[in-house]
């Protein structure tokens, strides 16, 4: 149950492996007002629809309409953002994820990033973008401290 004091959580994620690291994370907000955001594909319609649930178009860097896509996300990100007004939002990246981030720190909400867990060596792109204005920087494996030297390790979230 919600307390009275519940603050609200965005957790954004593009769809794929990424999205199930966010659902991972679900038991440490339930008892706060959250909501997802996560990109519309064949995967994502699979969501559990008891959760408040916004979709974002799947961008995809090679295709042609991409900057057309890029700004249909800019504009319903920021919808979104002033609909719900967050406080915090949590990441695990990639892709549509990057415009409503930037937004909701533009418009006061704290912002939590997870690199992805596939990634051992080397940051991901999404993650290099974010890192520089991140509120708190969290990585799943020890070997990219390198990367991101502020980053907190605390072990994978499977």
């Amino acid at each position: 149950m919600k307390g009275d004091h519940a603050m609200k959580v965005c957790l954004v994620s593009s769809t794929g492996g990424h999205l199930n690291q966010l659902l991972n994370l679900i038991p440490a907000v339930e008892d706060h007002d959250y909501f997802l955001v996560t990109e519309k594909s064949e995967a994502s319609s699979k969501l559990n629809l008891s959760n408040r649930t916004y979709f974002l178009s799947q961008q995809e860097r090679k295709n042609i309409l991409f900057l057309f896509i890029v700004l249909r996300n800019i504009i319903a990100s920021l919808f979104i953002l002033l609909k719900e007004r967050p406080k915090v939002l949590i990441t695990t990246g990639a892709g549509a994820v990057y415009p409503l981030c930037l937004l909701g720190k533009l418009m006061g909400a704290k912002l939590v990033f997870v690199e992805s867990y596939a990634k051992i060596y080397s940051p991901t792109l999404t993650g290099r973008m974010i890192y520089k204005f991140a509120d708190e920087f969290y990585i799943q494996w020890e070997t990219l401290q390198e990367a991101y030297p502020n980053a907190k390790y605390r072990g994978a979230l499977f």
